[in-house]
Order: C-alpha cells, then structure tokens, then sequence
C-alpha cells in the first residue's frame, strides 16, 4: 500500500483509498432515489440500474476498487477564496463558474494518470485485469470513496476530507486483484446543515439527499431542455455549476491547491463578465474552451445559461447595455435560447434605448 500511495503522489492524487465491490447496503438508496425521480432526464443513471452498484457486473472480474482523490482549486486562488466566491454572486454584471471548471477538463487530467497508475502496478503485480473511471460510467464513486477512506459523504452528498473539505475529483481503478482494503472514517458533519440552507434552489431535500431537477449544476449542465421558469431567478448569474454549498461546508476551510498547473484558471474564465461570454460568437466559444469541461454543454446549453443570467443583471441592475445585447441577439438565436432571451427581456419594463 505504502508503494501505491507513493506512486499516486507521484502523479499528481492528494489520497488513495482502496475498497471492496460489496456495495449491496447502498443498493435501496439508489433504488429510492431513482425511483423519486431525483435523477431528472439522466436516463442513464434508470438505464444502467443497480450496475452502479455491482462492480463486478460492470467490470466482469472486479475484486477491488482503487479510489483516488485529486484536489482542484487553482494555485493561485488567494486565501479567503470563499469569500471571493460570494463576493462574485453578489455583483449581477459577473458570469459566476464553478471552480473546477475554470481550467482544464478533469477527465482529461485524471484518466490518463489512472492509467499509468494501473501501468505501475501491473510492473509490480505482473498482468492484471483493470478499468479506470472518473465520472465517466455508472459507478457510485462516493460510495466507494467512503468506503475506502477517502473522506465521508457529506450531506450535500459530496464527499468531505477533514484536511482537504470537497474540492477534489474522484477516480476509480478497477482491477481483478483482491488488495486489502483501507479502512473508512468517521463522518463530521454533525449537527450543521449550512449546505441545504444555502442552496439556492433548495435542491438538498434532506441530509444526503439530492434532487437532480432542482439542482443548478444540473439545470446548467446536464438538463438540455428549457430551464423550469420558477429556478430561473434562484440561478442568479451561476452559467455553468453551482458550488454554494461547498462555499459554506465549515471543512473547505482546509481545501487543498491543486498540485498540478491543469487546474489554473484560463484568463478568459477566471472572472469574466456576462457580456463579455455573450459576445462570443460558437467559434469562439469552442476555441476558448477546447480541452475545457464547459466545451460538453456545447453552444446552445451555453447561450441558454447566459441568457438567464443576463436577465437576472437585467431585472437587479437595470443596465441597458444587457437588453440591448439580448435584443440583438434574438433574430438569430434558435428556439429555446430565443424563448430564454424572451424571459430575460421580460425581467424589466424599463425601455431600451437606442
């Protein structure tokens, strides 16, 4: 284990846990939660069923799971990093975007690093069977990243570190050796509920329990219908992510830098400004976010977003210069991004000029 540790610091993992594929006690959770319907239009999550939930059904030969950690926030973010966040929601002319995805796509960082994990181990260990996942298929990576030690499952349902809070990615390496498995820790979250108070959208139902439909992060990245009017104002100016309730967990006061430079923040998206995204035209967009999570919603998710928070500037502040760069805009937009500019146009009744 001391070696594995070593070789997943080596390349750039804060922590590695190691768990067994016994996941039956997690399996009437899951079942609850899709049958509420809390996982939204991911029909993926119905479709692959309880296989989350049976590695070895996923990967034929599983016999443990190497979980991983990889803290995100970028180098340079000043000390009181929080406050900045908030600070960032406050101002309605701001475009806010969650942390991690103001740099590099993660899964670009943290696939092929599991994959020279797995080459490391396989020198030790001769030929082994494996898989190396980061969001990236059905797999119910907090539960194994609990299980394995890696932190505890926050109410939010994150998972929570007592010396690295929650902003880290997750990655998993099935492989078709027995390892022995790390022991889990003890959650800390007691008494506070600051996560499902702050969250705008009063998304966290209950303690561990997350409705995807309300969820801002869903709504700006996995949702590609129409936003539910009723969650358009919550928004705020949040056009990709959402990350409130990580900004008031007591234990992100002890979120770790990230160790690698993938996770700076580009200049274009480190505070960048509703207008200044909205004037973008789609190649700029997808030059600017090549190799970039945000590149995934694609162009029309993206329009969409920017379009409820330009009207939510709209309705706080007043400025024309946001309905005169939806209005022009309109003619051109298609269908849903057109219906969107329509509802942020309505947000004030104030004339537009010129």
């Amino acid at each position: 284990m001391q070696r594995l540790q070593a070789w997943a610091h080596e390349l750039g993992f804060s922590q590695i846990g190691i768990a067994g594929i016994d996941l039956t006690t997690a399996e009437p959770g899951l079942l609850a939660w899709l049958a509420a319907g809390f996982h939204g239009d991911m029909g993926y999550m119905a479709a692959h069923g309880l296989k989350r939930a049976r590695p070895a059904e996923l990967v034929p030969g599983t016999a443990s799971v190497i979980s991983v950690r990889m803290d995100y926030l970028p180098r340079a973010l000043p000390a009181g990093w929080q406050a900045l966040q908030w600070q960032g929601l406050q101002d309605p002319a701001r475009a806010q975007l969650s942390i991690y995805a103001r740099g590099r796509d993660y899964h670009k960082v943290l696939r092929p690093r599991l994959q020279r994990l797995a080459d490391r181990l396989q020198a030790e260990l001769g030929p082994i069977g494996h898989r190396a996942f980061t969001d990236s298929a059905p797999v119910l990576e907090v539960e194994l990243a609990t299980r394995s030690g890696i932190g505890w499952r926050g109410k939010h349902t994150l998972a929570l570190h007592r010396d690295g809070g929650s902003m880290f990615f997750l990655g998993e390496l099935f492989v078709d050796v027995e390892l022995p498995p790390t022991a889990p820790v003890d959650a800390h979250c007691g008494q506070c509920r600051a996560c499902l108070d702050v969250c705008p959208t009063q998304a966290i139902v209950a303690p561990y329990r997350l409705d995807a439909r309300r969820c801002i992060s869903y709504l700006t990245i996995e949702h590609d219908g129409a936003i539910p009017e009723a969650l358009r104002a919550p928004i705020g100016n949040r056009i990709y992510g959402c990350d409130d309730c990580q900004l008031a967990c007591p234990w992100n006061k002890f979120a770790q830098r990230a160790t690698l430079p993938d996770f700076d923040a580009r200049e274009a998206l480190a505070e960048p400004t509703l207008l200044a995204l909205w004037a973008w035209a789609e190649d700029e967009f997808l030059r600017r976010t090549e190799g970039n999570a945000i590149r995934r919603i694609g162009w029309r998710r993206w329009r969409r977003n920017l379009a409820v928070g330009l009207g939510n500037a709209w309705r706080a502040s007043g400025d024309a210069a946001l309905a005169q760069a939806l209005t022009a805009a309109r003619d051109g937009a298609d269908d849903l991004v057109r219906a969107h500019i329509d509802w942020a146009l309505a947000q004030r009744s104030a004339p537009i000029s010129g």
